[in-house]
């Protein structure tokens, strides 16, 4: 295996994605592979996510975007369900002091209404205090699901055509974009998903559009800094043609 300092030196520093997504999955497979109770893969899902975000700064990524609980995930078992709200919760409260040293913007992305009161309130301090940070932006997706985003906001743009604030004609992409719960936030170069699964799981639907798609057995617990190194150096591999051909591309 090559140790952190190789793989990084195969980076091309030029060419970092500036936004990537990542769907978390595997930590409860990780928990019963070592037979222990699922909890105990969600609290060492919080470790990676401490590692991702400290080499999403360490390499220049502007925006790291974490499918954090889904939608559907309110489905799961109420004593699962609760344990997740409450390590979220502190988890985000024990990490602020050092997201603020290293000017880490927290940019929440969902439902956020259906969280429970304390795990929210700690959520809701954080994003705010970390406003003014201008390093990497942080979006934790929490009760979010593309196909909710995307409904609520055709029915915010079907509101506003209603009261003749907007006409239909006028609904382009772009306006569509700015009515998205990831509004001024850039499209993901990069999405990776740990686990071994190889579906999206109504994830940034829209957004991923021309995205690069990573999948790694990897289950996320176990997602270190070297295998996210090795996410960025084949997405650095292959060539983005957003429609156009390899001779356009290269002669831009």
């Amino acid at each position: 295996m090559q140790d952190l300092d190789a793989l990084i030196r195969q980076i091309d520093s030029s060419r970092i994605p500036r936004h990537v997504a990542i769907i978390m999955d595997g930590n409860g497979r990780w928990a019963n592979l070592k037979g222990l109770p699922r909890s105990a893969g969600h609290a060492e899902g919080v470790s990676a996510v401490h590692r991702a975000t400290e080499f999403s700064s360490d390499m220049g990524i502007r925006f790291l975007t974490l499918y954090a609980f889904s939608t559907e995930n309110w489905n799961r078992p109420q004593q699962e369900v609760d344990t997740l709200m409450h390590l979220i919760g502190w988890a985000i409260e024990r990490e602020l002091p050092e997201l603020l040293r290293n000017n880490v913007r927290i940019r929440l992305i969902g439902d956020i209404d259906r969280i429970p009161d304390d795990a929210r309130r700690r959520l809701l301090d954080a994003e705010k205090a970390t406003e003014h940070c201008t390093g990497l932006t942080l979006g934790m997706c929490l009760s979010y699901s593309a196909r909710w985003e995307i409904t609520e906001a055709a029915r915010r743009l079907a509101s506003k055509a209603q009261k003749g604030e907007i006409a239909p004609e006028d609904i382009s992409e772009s306006v569509f974009d700015s009515h998205l719960a990831t509004a001024g936030i850039p499209d993901p170069d990069l999405l990776i998903r740990t686990g071994g699964e190889h579906r999206i799981s109504n994830f940034l639907l829209w957004q991923i559009a021309y995205s690069e798609l990573y999948f790694t057995p990897v289950l996320w617990p176990d997602f270190d800094k070297e295998a996210y190194a090795r996410a960025i150096i084949d997405f650095q591999s292959r060539e983005r043609r957003f429609g156009m051909t390899s001779a356009q591309v290269q002669n831009k």
